[in-house]
């Protein structure tokens, strides 16, 4: 339900009623990023939720297809998605019983796991990819040009926390 006024910038108006000039601007930027990310990821969720994923376990399968082999070492997984391994585990675990991917010992490191794609979660990647990009991807909801801010903008902030080098 559409509200008739924009509640983050009453937020950013409250704020600055209340004496926090100074930070009002930095809580308009984050409150405003944080519903964004609701956005999307609502949008992204009602696409991959019918094929049974969640877009950590899509990033997964998608990453793990764009390898050579299919498969990558568990901790540089987590490494290229930028999640504790923590997370890396339980979308391999989900993506096991669903039988996308399979775990294994690593043939050269005794002490690493594979985590390797099946046929059926290349299938289901490929769709997912397909849906994804029909419905979401090229079409964000924002013009080509605040697509192409966005990103840079968003990657200032991605090289400030450390993200890459």
């Amino acid at each position: 339900m559409a509200l008739p006024f924009d509640p983050v910038a009453e937020a950013a108006r409250q704020w600055r009623e209340h004496g926090w000039e100074d930070a009002a601007d930095g809580m308009t930027a984050v409150t405003s990023i944080m519903r964004a990310q609701a956005i999307v990821l609502a949008r992204v969720e009602e696409v991959l939720r019918p094929l049974g994923l969640s877009f950590a376990r899509y990033e997964l399968l998608q990453l793990l297809s764009f390898t050579r082999s299919g498969s990558l070492p568990m901790a540089r997984a987590g490494a290229l998605l930028q999640v504790h391994p923590a997370s890396v585990t339980n979308a391999a675990t989900r993506l096991e019983a669903a039988g996308f991917v399979q775990r294994r010992p690593h043939p050269d490191d005794g002490r690493a796991v594979l985590v390797e794609i099946t046929e059926q979660g290349r299938s289901v990647a490929a769709k997912a990819t397909d849906e994804l990009n029909a419905g979401v991807f090229r079409r964000p909801g924002l013009s080509a040009d605040s697509v192409r801010t966005l990103v840079d903008v968003v990657r200032e902030l991605r090289a400030d926390a450390g993200d890459f080098a």
